[in-house]
């Protein structure tokens, strides 16, 4: 095998991406566990807030992360026990339901994102210019949407109105 493969820049760039994604999602995980979240609760938690209405339906949330439908379905039955979250029926298709952030994951994110940032600001925005942060941003998003086109699944639809919303589900 031709050794100068092995300095293709294209090897270089995803070996690094990899490494920094590592090392982040360690420090994620163990800021996480100190407010008693797993990475993909937070990562759940975090969506939904991000979504309008605080909510997903359980499709889309199964589209905008890495988990399959039945995975988002166990992660959800998990949170709903713990109240974080609740379901709620779609108003416009019985089919569908509604994955939604309760006051109480709200509270849990409210007091885990602090660290978060910090860890975010330290490790990894903090260490670019401004300039270089928004050309990373661009790249990143370019490539997200080439390789994960469901990221965004529903962040963008109006929240539903029904009777549930004004209870808090």
């Amino acid at each position: 095998m031709d050794q100068s493969v092995f300095d293709d820049p294209r090897i270089t760039a995803v070996g690094l991406l990899v490494e920094a994604y590592t090392g982040l999602s360690a420090r994620f995980a163990a800021q996480f566990e100190e407010h008693g979240l797993s990475p993909v609760e937070f990562e759940v938690l975090t969506r939904l807030a991000r979504s309008p209405g605080n909510q997903l339906r359980m499709t889309d949330l199964a589209a905008q992360t890495s988990l399959s439908t039945s995975g988002v379905t166990r992660v959800v039955d998990r949170m709903e026990r713990d109240d974080l979250l609740c379901r709620r029926a779609c108003p416009s298709d019985r089919r569908s339901s509604y994955a939604a952030v309760t006051a109480t994951g709200l509270a849990r994110l409210d007091e885990t994102l602090p660290g978060h940032l910090r860890i975010i600001e330290e490790w990894f925005t903090g260490q670019l210019e401004p300039a270089a942060l928004a050309a990373l941003l661009d790249g990143l998003r370019r490539v997200r949407d080439a390789v994960y086109p469901g990221a965004t699944a529903g962040s963008t639809d109006p929240a539903p109105i029904d009777e549930a919303d004004e209870a808090g589900c």
